[in-house]
């Protein structure tokens, strides 16, 4: 499999917000629909899970003052986090960019919600854009 073949697209954008409870009807004011919500206690995160059309919105809320989402919160303020990109196999990818002299954040995939494996690019590699890999088993 080729590095174009592994990668099937955008997989969603991640938005980190102080309370998903405050954000999300905002969001589904815009006419999202909110398809699940999931804790991923490694990364100490909540995730809401956000539907418009083909378009995945996930918002990040801090589970602890230490999260990486609350680092980024503290620094930054609220908006996107991250853009997250499909792939059909996790660790091909990242053995690919790794070959390229990527530079990357996660050496091998770790959990992520909703049963994901995922790994994340450092973002000077793409501009100061921080970017996930995400290999869904439910294809989403």
């Amino acid at each position: 499999m080729t590095p174009a073949d592994n990668l099937k697209g955008l997989h969603h954008i991640g938005i980190a917000v102080p309370s998903i409870a405050e954000a999300l009807p905002r969001w589904l004011a815009m006419g999202l629909s909110l398809q699940s919500t999931d804790v991923v206690p490694t990364e100490r995160v909540k995730v809401a899970v956000l539907i418009a059309g083909s378009t995945r919105i996930e918002l990040l809320e801090p589970t602890s003052e230490d999260s990486p989402i609350a680092k980024f919160l503290a620094n930054k303020g609220p908006g996107v986090h991250h853009l997250a990109f499909h792939v059909g196999d996790c660790q091909l990818q990242i053995d690919t960019l790794t070959t390229a002299g990527a530079a990357l954040l996660d050496q091998a995939p770790r959990q992520g919600a909703h049963d994901c494996k995922v790994a994340f690019l450092h973002p000077k590699q793409l501009g100061g854009v921080l970017t996930e890999l995400v290999e869904d088993p439910h294809g989403h």
